[in-house]
C-alpha cells in the first residue's frame, strides 16, 4: 500500500527481502526480482537487486552459479561485497566453511570483504549450521587478534560470533574463555564480555517470552 515510487516502499521491500524466511515470502522475493510481481514504482535497481539475490541466497533458493553470474554483470567493489555476503549466506555448511575459512585462513581481505562475508555468515534461518563454529571462534580469537590490524581483528571478532544462537552453550563457552584467559589484552576482553552481555539480554528475553506463553 505504500505510495509507488516512494522511499517507504523501497525501505519495505528491503526489509521484506531480509526477513523472509518461509516458502512463500522467499516465492515473493523472486517475483519481484524477476519482475514477475512488479510493484508500480518500484525499480529493481543493481543494489536492490543483490539485496533480492542475498535473500534467496540464505533462503536455500539461489545457488552459488546464479550469485558469479550476477557478479559477472557488477564488477564494482560493491558487487564483490555483495557477491561475498550472498555466497556466505547460502544455507549449507559447506558454504559457512568457506566462508570462515575465507576469512580466517586468509590475511590479505579488505575490511569491506570481511564484514560482508560476516553478515552472510550470520545469516542462517536454520541456526544449527553455526553450532561447530563455537569452539572454532575461541580457538582462534588470540591467534587474529595478534596477527590481524586492529581494524580487522575487530571486525572479524565482531562479525563471526555467532550471536544468532542465543543459547546456554554459546554464553557458557564465552564465559570460559574469559575465565582462562584473565590475561588476554583488554580491549579483546571487551569485546567479548559485549557479546557475552547481548546472549545474557536475548535469554532473559527468550524467558520472558516463554513464561507469557505459559499464562
Amino acid at each position: 500500500d505504500a505510495e509507488p515510487g516512494s522511499d517507504r516502499q523501497f525501505q519495505f521491500v528491503r526489509a521484506f527481502a531480509q526477513l523472509a524466511s518461509t516458502s512463500e515470502q522467499l516465492d515473493t522475493v523472486l517475483a519481484l526480482l524477476d519482475e514477475r510481481a512488479p510493484l508500480d514504482g518500484l525499480d529493481i535497481d543493481t543494489d536492490l537487486g543483490w539485496e533480492l539475490l542475498i535473500s534467496l541466497a540464505a533462503g536455500g533458493r539461489a545457488t552459488s552459479e546464479e550469485i558469479e553470474t550476477a557478479l559477472t554483470e557488477d564488477r564494482t567493489a560493491t558487487g564483490q561485497q555483495s557477491a561475498a555476503h550472498a555466497r556466505a549466506a547460502l544455507p549449507t555448511a559447506e558454504a559457512k566453511t568457506a566462508a570462515w575459512d575465507s576469512v580466517f585462513k586468509a590475511a590479505d581481505l579488505p575490511n569491506a570483504i570481511v564484514r560482508a562475508t560476516g553478515l552472510g555468515f550470520l545469516r542462517a534461518h536454520d541456526r544449527s549450521l553455526l553450532v561447530p563454529f563455537i569452539d572454532r571462534y575461541f580457538d582462534s580469537l588470540l591467534a587474529i587478534w595478534n596477527s590481524r590490524s586492529y581494524a580487522i581483528a575487530e571486525e572479524i571478532i565482531e562479525g563471526f560470533y555467532p550471536a544468532p544462537l542465543a543459547s546456554e552453550p554459546l554464553r557458557a563457552a564465552s564465559r570460559h574463555w574469559l575465565e582462562q584467559h584473565p590475561e588476554a589484552p583488554a580491549a579483546l576482553r571487551r569485546l567479548v564480555t559485549e557479546h557475552v552481555a547481548g546472549v545474557d539480554r536475548a535469554l532473559a528475553a527468550q524467558a520472558a517470552d516463554a513464561r507469557l506463553a505459559d499464562g
